[in-house]
Parts: structure tokens; sequence; C-alpha cells
């Protein structure tokens, strides 16, 4: 029912306060799974793991988050916002835990993959990439964190389908930037926490305890969740101003059910899906591999991780919200929603370019700073290509469209995470490839997402026919 109370004892700008719970949400989902990548010294060391042993655990985590993001969306948009974000991250916490039950499995455990039986041979082939000749040992902590990995992708894949919702339902589109790059910020607090947390958490207990310790933050962000969070309408802390300027942009069309396959046959789904394809591997490739860059190519311990990867993780934040604003600021300056939101995209692309030469410097800070403006870019691109489905597509889709273009871009990251571990075992953890790779992946995508939507159309949806005359 809509909001009937007086003004005592709200706010005037709750909707920053949803915001800042999308943040927190953000922060903690990302901080899960970056812990892999802090431990990846210690793990590939006691767990007798190689480069494409993680790729494959990386790889079970990209999968589920494909097929998560695609289910989650659409769980989303049925039961609503509160419910299904709590119901996710109550998953994702469990599976983040299920992690540190592997501390106590005893390395030596291995399963033999022996050539000439058809299973084995097809197991070998996807896992290694090379026909059998010999037996192959695979160490069973590889199997069992590849299923908690898969656990936790598929319940993660929650998180950007709800808070592109919220945003949706809480901000109307002259703020939806802004707000989406400090929520998405918080992607980059994770990342930065993560090799501050963790090292001191293993080094005072064990590494499984690094897990636990994320479960915990997971459960006290479903608590805040559930009791500070409501739709606008139903919600006692918003006045009937900021109800009216939430809903200031001009109203959807009535809502209806919208089948999935027919999102399909817009090009709003493909222009997002596409764009997400080509740049999401490019955040993956910095969050499971930066720190493994820092290792073989400086030499840096995993208690030396910590500054680079927060100067790095730093400069992202300052991306993440500068990137919303700058489009914000356009539109604010008179510029259409069009030609704001693709110059900012076209500034983020450029910015990413130089992150080729990070291979070829061998100071460690020029480095640093080189995959930090990369990083950064990535996180101002990231908020304007999610504002553009809440620009170009009705509210009751959202979720369903975001859940799609997530898919695509966890797609984009199996494909991603079996070539980087490919390259960095035949070449001896030459990074020149994987970074090439990230200088161009911008560009391209900006321009398949103009041809499929040179001025931002927005989606048409068709009423559901009824079978009546």
């Amino acid at each position: 029912m809509a909001n009937t109370q007086s003004n005592a004892g709200t706010f005037k700008s709750y909707r920053w306060i949803v915001c800042g719970l999308l943040f927190f949400a953000t922060t903690v989902n990302y901080l899960d799974r970056q812990v892999i990548s802090v431990l990846k010294p210690i793990l590939e060391k006691e767990m007798g793991w190689n480069q494409i042993d993680y790729s494959n655990i990386v790889v079970a985590f990209q999968f589920a988050y494909a097929v998560g993001l695609l289910v989650m969306g659409r769980v989303i948009d049925r039961i609503g916002v509160r419910r299904g974000f709590a119901i996710a991250t109550v998953l994702w916490g469990s599976a983040s835990a299920l992690h540190g039950l592997v501390y106590f499995m005893d390395p030596k455990w291995v399963l033999e993959l022996k050539h000439g039986s058809f299973l084995s041979d097809v197991a070998i082939f996807l896992l290694y990439g090379t026909s059998p000749q010999t037996t192959f040992i695979l160490p069973m902590s590889v199997l069992a964190f590849a299923a908690a990995r898969f656990y936790l992708g598929v319940s993660e894949a929650g998180n950007f389908p709800a808070c592109i919702k919220a945003v949706g339902m809480w901000f109307p589109k002259k703020e939806r930037a802004l707000s989406t790059g400090i929520f998405n910020s918080g992607a980059n607090i994770g990342a930065m926490v993560a090799p501050v947390l963790v090292p001191w958490v293993a080094s005072q207990w064990n590494w499984g305890c690094a897990f636990y310790t994320t479960a915990a933050l997971d459960m006290i962000f479903v608590a805040a969740w559930l009791w500070l969070y409501r739709s606008p309408e139903e919600h006692p802390k918003v006045t009937k101003e900021e109800l009216a300027f939430i809903r200031s942009d001009p109203p959807d069309p009535p809502q209806q059910k919208i089948p999935w396959i027919a999102l399909l046959g817009h090009r709003q789904t493909w222009a997002f899906a596409i764009g997400k394809f080509l740049t999401d591997p490019i955040w993956w490739l910095y969050l499971f591999w930066v720190p493994d860059f820092l290792y073989t190519r400086h030499g840096l311990s995993i208690k030396a991780f910590g500054l680079p990867l927060v100067v790095i993780y730093s400069m992202t934040c300052f991306g993440s919200v500068g990137g919303g604003w700058l489009s914000s600021k356009l539109i604010h300056s008179g510029w259409t929603v069009n030609a704001s939101r693709k110059t900012a995209m076209l500034v983020c692309a450029l910015c990413v370019v130089p992150i080729i030469l990070a291979t070829q410097v061998s100071n460690l800070w020029v480095a640093v700073l080189l995959i930090g403006l990369a990083a950064s870019a990535h996180a101002g691109w990231s908020a304007n290509i999610f504002t553009l489905v809440s620009d170009t597509v009705p509210k009751q889709a959202i979720s369903s469209v975001t859940g799609i273009g997530g898919m695509a871009g966890a797609v984009g990251g199996m494909f991603i995470a079996k070539v980087v571990g490919y390259v960095l075992e035949r070449t001896h953890n030459n990074y020149f490839i994987p970074f090439a790779m990230a200088a161009a992946a911008y560009l391209l995508a900006l321009l398949v997402i103009h041809l499929f939507l040179p001025h931002l159309e927005q989606m048409k949806l068709e009423a559901k026919r009824t079978g009546q005359s």
C-alpha cells in the first residue's frame, strides 16, 4: 500500500540509505569471492595445485554464476527484492563457510584419471586441454573447492539482479548511474579488504577461518537488510516529497507477465549481454589473477599483497563513483542520456588501454598504477552499462535482463579462465596476452552497444495475448 504517514521521524533522502545497504551487500559479496585469489599461493603449495587446476576451480564458479544469474534474475522479479536478496545472501554465506571445511582434508587424497577409460579421457581433455598419454593425478581438494565454488557461484548471482532492480525502484533516471556507481564500488571495497583481512585471519588461526569470517559478515547484512528495507511505497521513512521525486520519470506501461524467451527478441537485451560478455571477463582477470601476477612477476608474498591491492582497489572505488558521476553530470548539463552514457563509457574504455604496458615495466608501482587505472576504468564502465538496463528496460523485466547479461558475462569469464590458465602454464606466467585482451575488450564492446542501440531506444513489450477477439 502507498505510504500515507506523516513526515515525522522520516528521512528526506532515505533512498541513499538503501543505496548504502546495496553497497554493503556488494562489498561482502566480493569479499567472499576474492578470498581464494589471496590464498592462492598458500593453497597451491599445500594442495599441490598448478595454474590449470586453479583455472578449473575458477571455471566451476563462473559456470555456476552464469546459470545462477539466469535463474536468480527471474526469481527476484517474481518474489521481490526484499525476500529474494535475503535468501540469496543466506545461501552464499553458507557456501563460503563450506570452503573452510576443505582445510581438514588430507592433501594426499587424490583421484587418478587413467588413460584408456572413456570418462577419464573426456575428463582429462576438459580439465587439462590435452590428449591423455599417462595417468593424471587430480587432487581431491580441487574437486572439493570446485564444488564449493559452484555453490557460491549460483547463490552469489543474486546480488546484481537484486541491486539493479532496487535502484530502478528507488531512484529516478537522473540519479541511477551515480547510485549504481556507489553500490558497485562495494565490489572494489570487498576486493580491497580481502588482502588485508584474509592474511591476518590466516596467520592468527588458519586459512579455513578466512571463509568462516566472510560468512559471518554475510549474516550481518541479512539482518540489516530485513530490518531496513521495504519498497518505497510501503516504507514508513519515505516522505511524500521523496516518493514523488522517485516516481518523477514517465511511468512504465502497465505491468504484464513477460515470457523470458521474449526478452531475447529485443536489441536492448543483446546490447547489454554482448557488452557484458566482452568486458566482465576482464574484471574476473583482475579479481582472480592480479595477486598471482604480483607473486610471480614481482615476488610478493601473501603478506605483501596488501598495500598494492589496496592501491589498485582504492583507485577502482574512485572509478566506480566517477564513472557514474560523469554521465549523471552530463545529463544535468543538458546532454541526452544516450550521449552521456556513451561518452562516459568511451572515456573508461580508453583508460583501460595502457594496461598492456604493465607486463613490460620492471617497477612494481608503475605496474600497480597501470592495473589500478584499468580496474578503475572497468568500475566506471560497469556503473554505466548496468544503468543502460534501467534506462531502456521496463521495471518488471530489469532483473531478468540483468540476469541474462550477467550470465553472458560469466560465460565469458569461463572462457578467459581457461585461456589464462593455459597461457600462463605454457608461457611460464607471462601475462602479456591476457592484458592485451583487456586493452581491446571495452572499445569493441562499446562499438557493439552503439550498433545495437544507436539512440538507447526503449524496449517495447507487447501485451500478452489472451486469446480473445
